[in-house]
């Protein structure tokens, strides 16, 4: 019986009555969505004491207590929630607050997060390593990496007719813009997905300009969920000034999807990928 992206999805819901058997984990931060996610497929959810602000899926995250405002943390805030262990992507905590963790006897793991389907892999055993069960690593691995074969050969069985050029744009109302150019999370997920980065000539992300909008005429654009509605919907960014100069404003093909879901990459990247290829092909044959 093949893996589709929806069995798949019952799968993970699943696997932690699988687990049930075994001791609970030690008391758990998690300071990354894609961290939060991880550990509530591996079956560890009820064991989170507290997550950071990006953490909203799945329902039962976005319940849970808040260690800040933004994207920092302080050691105040974390040691409030006595964690055993703390859990935060590589480079996004501060040397101090990661001393001071270890001053009062908490473990502190950074994961490294890259973006392809290997990464994304690799980041779930390491997830599972740092809270010492390897094996339900293994075990999320092997359903995750049999799902994403079988997109990829979706994907490929509906492939466009011709590859479109996507242009990814981040905003939180029209004066915080910026697109995403190559070597980024979007860019990755959108070449998996079956089009191209409309953006090749920077990497990351750089602000948002009517010329370079029009310079690179994407076919569709791409924004997060929150982004768009940020700006006032379709209609509103569709009056934005250069849109309806590019193909993708002449024939309204903006596309929003939920952030979280999109640049994770870890054990809902089928999923992502699958999302994202659909709301193409509905808008680009």
């Amino acid at each position: 019986m093949k893996l589709t992206v929806k069995k798949y999805s019952l799968m993970l819901l699943l696997l932690p009555l699988v687990f049930l058997v075994e001791a609970a984990p030690k008391r758990i931060i998690t300071l990354n969505s894609a961290l939060t996610e991880t550990v509530f497929a591996l079956g560890f959810g009820s064991s989170i004491v507290a997550t950071d602000v990006t953490s909203e899926s799945p329902a039962a995250a976005a319940k849970l207590p808040k260690v800040s405002k933004n994207r920092s943390v302080s050691s105040e805030g974390l040691l409030r929630y006595k964690p055993d262990i703390v859990l935060a992507i590589e480079g996004e905590v501060s040397r101090a607050v990661i001393q001071q963790l270890g001053t009062a006897g908490i473990k502190f793991v950074a994961i490294r997060q890259q973006y392809s389907s290997k990464g994304a892999l690799n980041f779930i055993q390491d997830v599972a390593n740092a809270l010492d069960e390897e094996d339900r690593g293994k075990t999320l691995v092997n359903t995750t990496q049999k799902v994403l074969q079988e997109v990829e050969l979706t994907i490929k069985k509906q492939s466009f007719t011709k590859t479109p050029k996507v242009l990814f744009i981040y905003a939180r109302g029209t004066g915080t813009m910026s697109v995403a150019g190559k070597g980024s999370s979007i860019d990755e997920i959108i070449k998996l997905a079956g089009a191209q980065n409309a953006v090749q000539e920077f990497a990351d992300f750089k602000p948002y300009t009517t010329e370079a909008l029009v310079s690179a005429n994407p076919d569709i654009i791409l924004m997060f969920d929150f982004g768009l509605s940020s700006l006032g919907g379709k209609e509103a960014m569709l009056k934005l000034p250069g849109v309806r100069l590019t193909n993708a404003g002449k024939n309204k093909r903006i596309i929003q999807m939920n952030g979280p879901l999109l640049i994770n990459f870890s054990s809902r990247l089928p999923e992502a990928i699958q999302e994202l290829h659909s709301a193409m092909k509905a808008v680009y044959k």
